[in-house]
């Protein structure tokens, strides 16, 4: 049970984090004046192959103990982003500040080198198509109600019945009018995540599309939209599908199949949310221990999962969790491993476990 518990703690965390896209904090921080928000304690870094992490703090201008201040932090990113794009074999890079651990900040710094996986989405959408105004309304009072839980610590929330529903009473009934508008309005809501060029009606779609009763009849409109050409539809739809792969676990008899190649693909992304939704997803998938689908994550992304089960921050578990089921390890194992500092030897068995026989 122990394990359980401590991946159940992980699988939590993306649907109650706080990310600080680019280096700005949003709203979601709850300060109205934000000249001073966040110490970071710990950078973390993905995506390097030849490239070394001496080379990246070198040229990052970016240290542990460091403040990020709004005023400022916009153009400092841009520049630390170029200059880790001079970099001899580095194409592009990502930064991404994590609120938080331990009351600190997580910088992830990744990089995409050449030769590199280079993860394709799909063309902006062109079409002059909207949804209801009460949608959207409905929408962007939740982001409030919810930002104000995640502040009060009271972002709790419930996905067994494959959408989320938080214990927070205002957001929850928020959320609980999502359920009759994705029957109301299912045919816009698909129709605008598919075609309308307004990333923001698309990311809503997303999201309130996965409170449709059928479970089943969304899963392929969320998988479109997970390789979306904007990052919080992508986002949104990324965890529409996390909470539906715990209904589809908890109920195999409704028969809903969750295609795991996507995310396999979304582990190699420059993009931290990307990568963050992927394991998310997997981590529930993997469950099955299915070994069709756990030879896909090894021949497809077993660097990817390395870097991030090495990360100094908490948000390794799920990378863990994963590797560690490629390994054949059961999950009482892992914890063991986890607890015991001896994440390098589950990462050496995993390395072992690919080599051909002589």
């Amino acid at each position: 049970m122990r394990a359980i518990t401590l991946l159940a703690r992980w699988v939590l965390a993306p649907f109650t984090g706080v990310v600080l896209s680019s280096l700005v904090p949003p709203t979601l921080v709850g300060q109205d004046q934000p000249t001073k928000w966040g110490v970071i304690g710990i950078i973390d870094f993905y995506g390097l192959r030849t490239v070394s992490e001496e080379q990246i703090r070198a040229v990052l201008g970016i240290e542990e103990g460091d403040t990020l201040r709004s005023d400022r932090d916009s153009s400092r990113a841009a520049d630390a982003k170029r200059r880790l794009a001079g970099i001899p074999g580095v194409t592009r890079a990502g930064l991404a500040a994590i609120c938080c651990e331990a009351g600190q900040v997580v910088l992830f710094v990744g990089i995409e080198e050449t030769p590199g996986v280079h993860l394709e989405y799909h063309p902006q959408p062109v079409g002059e198509i909207s949804l209801p105004r009460e949608v959207v309304e409905t929408y962007r009072e939740f982001l409030d109600a919810a930002a104000a839980a995640v502040r009060s610590g009271d972002a709790a929330d419930d996905v067994s019945q494959g959408h989320s529903l938080m214990q927070n009473p205002a957001a929850r009934q928020l959320q609980e009018r999502f359920l009759g508008y994705a029957e109301q309005h299912f045919d816009t809501l698909r129709q605008v995540l598919h075609r309308s060029a307004d990333s923001e009606q698309r990311k809503i779609a997303a999201y309130v599309i996965g409170y449709a009763q059928d479970k089943k009849a969304v899963v392929d409109d969320l998988q479109y939209a997970v390789l979306d050409a904007d990052e919080d539809v992508r986002n949104n739809a990324s965890r529409a599908l996390g909470a539906i792969a715990v209904l589809a676990q908890r109920r195999p008899e409704l028969g809903i199949e969750i295609d795991p190649g996507r995310f396999i693909d979304m582990l190699n992304s420059l993009d931290w949310s990307d990568r963050n939704k992927a394991v998310m997803v997997l981590i529930t998938l993997t469950g099955s221990r299915d070994a069709r689908m756990l030879e896909q994550l090894r021949q497809r992304a077993l660097p990817s999962l390395i870097d991030m089960t090495r990360w100094k921050s908490s948000w390794a578990l799920g990378a863990y969790a994963i590797l560690g089921r490629i390994a054949g390890l059961s999950d009482e194992e892992l914890e063991d491993a986890w607890e015991t500092g001896e994440r390098e030897r589950v990462i050496a068995q995993v390395i072992q476990s690919q080599r051909p026989e002589r």
